[in-house]
């Protein structure tokens, strides 16, 4: 037990992190379910989540050999916001003016997209490829889970698709373990070779609040015991994680390391809540995790 976080520093969240694996152990492993959500929680979202800067650089590439396209408006718009400012289109917006840009393509093309990204892009501020932004600590935990015979489900507001590339990759999470906004497809068969085209619409609710837990009850068909976010968004996730029989554990990542990271605090897309959500955690019990206090690296190699 006490190599499973060698990255987490000695401290309550650590040691309510070990208790509860401990305390998992006797139950049936249809029981063990984890359930981590993505962005701020795995993974760096800031300046941009990875998504959107992945859409981003499509719109750019797609742009660059067609100048036309920049000259809509809502393209325009998109060239010259600054990223900070992004969500003031709404969601729903953002990520139906930026699926237009991998639209009309199979799934396998898209994945090629994603995978060449990943294999060439490099963080804007940090200047490292996007795989070396992978919380250190977080993917311990993981580790840990898995040790314990947890099965570990992913689960994100922005696109499952995107997320079913990398995180195999990123977090040996296969494609059908991850929940998320699901693109609309259109079928099309084309010299008796079927397969489903990518449209730039969103085919369900995005994959927040209440929606996250209808989505996970659909996909998993079992409660989770183990939850990891960040967001106000996943509260509904964590409520439906803590309301089951038996253990159950929320961990919520704090991000107070403006050093290492970024200090900020985390906003739902689809409401809001007065609340900041690292107060929300500490007042109903969940383990909040700080960044600055409990992690001795962020990313792998950052030397603490």
């Amino acid at each position: 037990m006490a190599d499973l976080l060698p990255s987490w520093r000695a401290g309550p969240a650590r040691e309510a992190i070990l208790a509860f694996l401990n305390s998992a152990e006797h139950l049936p492993a249809l029981r063990r379910v984890a359930v981590l959500d993505q962005d701020g929680t795995l993974f760096c979202e800031r300046p941009v989540s990875l998504q959107l800067a992945f859409f981003l650089h499509e719109m750019r590439t797609r742009v660059a050999a067609d100048r036309q396209l920049a000259d809509r408006v809502g393209h325009r718009m998109l060239l010259a916001a600054d990223p900070s400012t992004l969500s003031d289109f709404g969601l729903r917006r953002l990520v139906r003016m930026m699926a237009e840009f991998v639209a009309e393509i199979t799934p396998e093309e898209f994945a090629e997209r994603v995978r060449a990204f990943m294999s060439t892009a490099r963080h804007p501020t940090r200047g490292v490829p996007y795989p070396e932004l992978v919380y250190q600590p977080m993917r311990e935990l993981i580790d840990a889970l898995r040790a314990h015979q947890f099965a570990v489900f992913l689960s994100t507001v922005a696109g499952i698709e995107f997320l079913r590339v990398i995180s195999p990759d990123l977090y040996g999470v296969p494609p059908e373990a991850v929940v998320g906004t699901p693109v609309a497809y259109r079928y099309d068969d084309h010299d008796g070779h079927p397969t489903p085209i990518r449209t730039s619409e969103i085919s369900a609710e995005l994959n927040e609040g209440p929606a996250q837990v209808l989505n996970l009850q659909g996909q998993l068909g079992r409660r989770p015991i183990f939850v990891a976010a960040n967001s106000p968004g996943d509260r509904a996730m964590i409520d439906y994680t803590l309301a089951g029989d038996g253990p159950s554990m929320a961990v919520l990542i704090d991000h107070d390391d403006e050093q290492r990271e970024y200090a900020y605090q985390p906003q739902a897309y689809t409401f809001t809540e007065d609340e900041p959500i690292a107060q929300t955690g500490r007042r109903l019990g969940w383990t909040v995790v700080s960044m600055r206090e409990d992690w001795t690296c962020v990313f792998a190699g950052d030397g603490g």
